[in-house]
């Protein structure tokens, strides 16, 4: 097995990418829009890699946050809120909005266990900045660290309890990214000691079994 994640071209797997899977023995895999189609097809192919490397353990992975950034879109999946919902909540109700993260996730866990994904790339520490580019923006928990860290927390055992593992993103944060960084990189000049708070949530939630790192300078 070698240490790599790939993606696939398409909803089901091609004569091609099933040689080079069985011969480069993945870690596992990236699921898109473009690999979903429908329920049974989704769980079909998932099946279908698993068969590949006879292994029940294999990462099947997604990023599924809610609100803009789903890969998996109603009406053939459920909608679920963006991070910025339980930020609006927290500031009224910090325990409802906890709960109501939590039930959110383990909501959204269940119903991506069932299409046979075991990951998904959820939730987002990044703190939201103003001014910053709006790559985070409503995808953001909030913007003090500990409110970030205890939504995200919530986060992470929802999915758990729903049979998937959550991802920790994008360490040390991209919330003071001023630009889109799927297109560019980003040069993050605050100092030393204001990053303090954006590499916060990520200690607090270090015993996270995954963690995604950001592209940022």
């Amino acid at each position: 097995m070698i240490p790599a994640i790939f993606g696939l071209s398409g909803p089901q797997l091609t004569a091609d990418e099933r040689a080079f899977f069985r011969d480069a023995d993945p870690a596992g895999y990236i699921l898109f829009g473009r690999n979903c189609a429908s329920r049974e097809q989704l769980r079909s192919l998932t099946d279908d890699l698993r068969s590949i490397h006879g292994r029940d353990h294999l990462l099947v992975s997604i990023d599924q946050e809610g609100g803009r950034v789903a890969r998996l879109r109603p009406p053939l999946w459920s909608a679920y809120p963006c991070g910025e919902a339980f930020d609006r909540l927290y500031e009224l109700a910090p325990a409802s909005a906890i709960e109501a993260a939590r039930a959110n996730a383990t909501a959204m866990g269940q119903e991506l266990s069932a299409m046979g994904i075991t990951v998904d790339y959820h939730p987002p520490l990044d703190l939201r900045f103003p001014g910053a580019h709006d790559v985070i923006g409503d995808r953001a928990l909030g913007r003090d660290p500990m409110q970030v860290a205890a939504l995200g927390r919530a986060i992470l055992d929802g999915l758990a309890a729903g049979g998937v593992a959550g991802c920790i993103k994008h360490m040390p944060g991209h919330g003071r990214s001023d630009v889109d960084t799927h297109k560019a990189l980003p040069t993050v000049t605050a100092s030393a000691a204001d990053l303090e708070a954006d590499i916060a949530p990520f200690r607090a939630l270090n015993q996270a079994l995954i963690g995604m790192t950001g592209h940022l300078l």
